[in-house]
């Protein structure tokens, strides 16, 4: 058994494709099907189903899966770890955020990567509920997402504060002269929105509900960038956080602040206690908490 064959093995994971997987590994498919092989045979067990394609992991092989993340992690950590102690850190710090964030995640990066420029990232947009679960699959190394519910037992929590909420439109279709609008003002206006299963959604309908106001939405997307464009066509206005609104200055819309917006749960880093750790995560994730400027779209909470 060599590290490549865990890697093969997560990588299969990953991307449920033989020849996805060994593209990301860098082999062809037969190299990374006949490594798995040989580690099924080393270790007298079946790991993955097939019949052709890859059909998924037996239950034997969800459960060395899990130790083959660990041993990564393990052996990334070791290598991040050596590096830290001659003064550099390098490696990959992946995260995981929430679309819509009151923080933008490349802001983090980009602060980063000038602290520490061997340093690379992997960055994914997944529900909150998804990076608290790959947080604690070792799948990722930092989550941006909502607090609701977590537990302090299991990760440190930097807590952001909240910014506003803004209607964003284009102003030849759409034109409010109000310095604020409230959410009763909404009420007939074509909206489009993030799908109800995101959060930021959520809390939408509830400061909606709180109000007696029931808007249908035109469009509903998981994808920022296509209610983006859907706004810029003048099909809907949307609603979004302020420093989201104005990170798109660029496709010449405006927005106004949607009076007593409110988020049901703050935002805010979260990284995962217990063993094994990334020294790589702990090191950014302190850095992060002492650099409260590179958050002063939504700002760390003083408390």
């Amino acid at each position: 058994m060599d590290i490549r064959q865990l890697r093969f093995l997560v990588a299969l994971d990953e991307t449920q494709h033989f020849g996805k997987a060994a593209k990301s590994c860098n082999v062809t498919q037969p190299t990374l099907s006949s490594r798995l092989h040989n580690l099924e045979d080393e270790l007298g067990i079946q790991l993955v189903a097939r019949n052709h394609r890859f059909q998924g992991f037996t239950p034997e092989g969800e459960r060395i899966l899990a130790w083959a993340r660990n041993i990564l992690a393990a052996c990334d950590g070791l290598q991040a770890e050596a590096a830290s102690c001659k003064g550099a850190l390098v490696g990959r710090l992946r995260i995981g955020a929430v679309p819509l964030a009151s923080v933008d995640p490349i802001d983090i990066i980009d602060t980063l990567s000038k602290q520490h420029s061997a340093l690379q990232f992997s960055l994914q947009t997944h529900s909150s509920e998804y990076i608290v679960n790959a947080l604690h699959r070792n799948e990722l190394d930092l989550g941006l997402c909502y607090l609701e519910g977590m537990s302090a037992q299991h990760f440190h929590i930097l807590p952001f504060k909240a910014t506003p909420m803004v209607l964003l439109y284009h102003p030849n279709h759409y034109c409010f002269e109000q310095d604020t609008l409230s959410w009763q003002s909404l009420s007939s206006l074509p909206l489009g929105l993030l799908t109800p299963s995101m959060h930021f959604r959520q809390s939408i309908t509830l400061n909606m509900a709180n109000v007696g106001v029931n808007n249908e939405p035109v469009i509903e997307s998981d994808s920022v960038h296509c209610l983006l464009q859907a706004v810029k066509k003048g099909m809907c206005c949307t609603i979004l956080p302020t420093n989201v609104a104005k990170a798109n200055d660029d496709l010449g819309l405006a927005y106004v602040t949607v009076d007593d917006g409110k988020i049901i749960s703050p935002l805010g880093l979260i990284m995962r206690k217990g063993e094994p750790s990334s020294p790589i995560a702990k090191q950014c994730f302190e850095f992060l908490k002492g650099y409260e400027e590179i958050f002063n779209k939504g700002g760390i909470c003083s408390e």
